[in-house]
């Protein structure tokens, strides 16, 4: 039988450093505190939340980091629920994104609802056909007339979509999604990890349309509803929610304290920042690849081996502009661009988006401009900030088809992210299964965060409970 009040005493006595202060390493140091334990979350820079940033932009308050959080498996929702943010919970705008850098006079076109990472259903439908043309649609359509795909196995989603449906869906449709979404070539993206599913529908249907179109089906106990979700006043309120969560639990949560180095004695670990050293008895590391590398290797076998795998540097450019003319929302919520055609990879129209943004920014307009993606340094590296906010503004007139001026911008913020590489990469998978298996060999130290679970919160989430909750069980068992 086990014995509760010895358990009790043993989490009380168990002391944790939890190195990060972005979501993942918060969520994990308030599953510690849960059971009692004492934690410390030691934070290198002055803020935290990570990927989540926030700030006023000519006075408008706004995210000028990761927007909007993927509603997949529940866990951040759930997450919100329990700290009380459930009523803030809010949906973005249906009407949907534009792909544009598209040959003809236009040169944009709404992108097309209803496929699968960009693969139409149906080449000829009519939102399909605007974006590929009819000689596109034909090529595509050869895809149901070639012989049966009897075994799906392709791992690339680019060589996929390419042999069964032709350039035109590749470039057009294809690549501007993961461009925009994953910072990735199709090339690179694995099947099986961005589109579960896909694969088996396949051998199913015998070809990728009909596979597309089984999968995109109605089906029974499947909910509607958006496939993204925001917070009504920026998704800063969770980090404070959550920082505040676990102050609540006993958690010591410090800044501007960035660890130099993890010590390993007889008696557990010590976590060396500046003149401090912070004994501990468990560590989580829930820093960017790079920092956690740099502590976890010399306590973890054959890590330092093993290469880093860097993902693309990002630029968000965030203006606030007094335009009438995009009152009209001329391109839908945002933007997404065929790889080539423009400076920058996607933008979004916020205030078009987002109800909370137009409120607050009372009659004008914020857009947000990204740049940089993989294997590729953004434009706007080495460029001062003005000149930077002149370059967003020239793409993001270029992507709304709408003449934005220097006299119109109001205010901006630029901000820069390092971003892992996306989980979809081929190979990633398995290549990260091995670090987590060398890292789980310490009992009492472990790691989480997107280089690990995959950007986004719909996955870093459930993995730092999950990592915490196997370090809880290595300390109380």
């Amino acid at each position: 039988m086990v014995d509760l009040e010895h358990l009790h005493e043993q989490a009380s006595a168990t002391r944790v450093v939890v190195v990060g202060g972005g979501i993942g390493g918060l969520v994990a140091a308030r599953e510690f505190a849960k059971l009692g334990m004492t934690v410390t979350v030691l934070e290198a820079t002055a803020s935290l939340g990570g990927a989540i940033r926030s700030g006023e932009v000519a006075g408008v308050p706004l995210d000028l980091g990761a927007e909007s959080f993927a509603t997949r498996g529940g866990h951040v929702r759930r997450l919100v629920d329990e700290l009380g943010l459930g009523d803030a919970v809010v949906a973005p705008n249906p009407a949907g994104a534009w792909v544009a850098g598209l040959p003809g006079r236009a040169g944009a076109a709404p992108l097309p609802r209803g496929g699968v990472l960009g693969i139409p259903a149906n080449p000829f439908a009519d939102d399909v056909r605007r974006v590929i043309g009819w000689r596109g649609a034909w090529r595509a359509y050869l895809d149901r007339l070639r012989p049966p795909l009897t075994i799906g196995h392709e791992h690339s989603l680019g060589r996929l979509v390419r042999s069964r449906l032709g350039p035109a869906v590749l470039e057009r449709l294809v690549a501007p999604v993961t461009t925009g979404v994953y910072s990735a070539r199709p090339d690179d993206i694995d099947v099986d990890v961005a589109a579960p599913g896909l694969n088996a529908a396949l051998t199913r249907a015998g070809s990728l349309t009909g596979a597309v179109a089984e999968l995109a089906a109605p089906r029974e106990g499947r909910k509607p509803g958006a496939a993204v979700q925001g917070l009504d006043g920026g998704m800063g309120r969770l980090v404070d929610a959550l920082a505040s969560a676990a102050r609540d639990l006993g958690v010591d949560v410090r800044t501007d304290l960035p660890v130099d180095e993890l010590r390993r004695g007889d008696d557990g670990w010590t976590a060396v920042a500046g003149d401090e050293s912070i004994d501990a008895d468990v560590v989580l590391v829930a820093t960017e690849e790079g920092p956690a590398r740099r502590l976890l290797a010399p306590h973890v076998a054959g890590l330092a081996e093993e290469p880093e795998r860097p993902g693309p540097v990002v630029h968000i450019v965030t203006l606030v502009v007094e335009a009438p003319a995009l009152d009209a929302a001329p391109r839908g919520t945002g933007v997404l661009t065929v790889p080539g055609a423009f400076r920058a990879k996607a933008l979004t129209h916020a205030t078009a988006k987002w109800s909370w943004v137009a409120e607050r920014a009372a009659g004008r307009h914020v857009v947000r401009v990204s740049f940089g993606a993989q294997d590729e340094a953004p434009v706007t590296s080495g460029l001062d900030p003005e000149r930077i906010a002149a370059l967003a503004l020239e793409e993001a007139s270029a992507l709304l088809g709408v003449s934005l001026t220097p006299a119109q911008l109001q205010g901006y913020a630029i901000e820069r992210f390092s971003q892992s590489q996306p989980a979809a990469t081929i190979g990633l998978r398995e290549a990260t299964d091995r670090t987590r298996a060398a890292i789980r060999s310490v009992p009492t130290l472990g790691a989480v965060g997107a280089w690990l679970a995959g950007t986004g919160l719909a996955q870093v989430v459930p993995d730092a409970v999950a990592e915490a909750d196997r370090l809880r069980a290595a300390a109380l068992f």
